[in-house]
């Protein structure tokens, strides 16, 4: 990240949340995860930012608060690295850990790809559906 400016917080809570938007009209994401109900807390562990990904028989709704009892936990340690990898076109996966039952990758990995394409997307026009500026 060293030609652009880091993302704030805040900044980066309406990039995502935009994401998740983009995420959820993918018909392929939404085909994989017909069948689940579940919620994921996505944690970036430097800045204590926490937010929650509800998938309900196909569809996907973001939340800011950190769900209570998620059926699974994915986390990054450090949020530089995970958007430095994001703005590079590459999946941060390489320090993601996924906690909880194993058995829903198959619902969480879809998902994950979507939003990394997504959010990558979302980085270098970040504008919403009305064109408002996200950043």
């Amino acid at each position: 990240m060293p030609d652009r400016p880091s993302i704030s917080k805040r900044a980066a809570r309406r990039l995502i949340q935009q994401a998740f938007v983009l995420t959820g009209r993918d018909r392929t994401v939404r085909q994989h995860i017909r069948e689940a109900r579940l919620e994921v807390l996505w944690v970036l562990e430097d800045w204590n930012f926490e937010w929650t990904v509800v998938m309900d028989r196909g569809r996907i709704r973001f939340e800011r608060r950190a769900s209570r009892a998620p059926d699974a936990v994915l986390r990054w340690p450090e949020a530089a690295d995970f958007f430095a990898s994001i703005q590079e076109g590459r999946t941060p996966g390489g320090a993601m850990n996924l906690e909880g039952d194993l058995g829903l990758r198959k619902y969480v990995e879809p998902v994950y790809r979507s939003f990394c394409r997504s959010l990558e997307h979302v980085i270098q026009y970040p504008v919403d559906d009305a064109g408002n500026p996200l950043m």
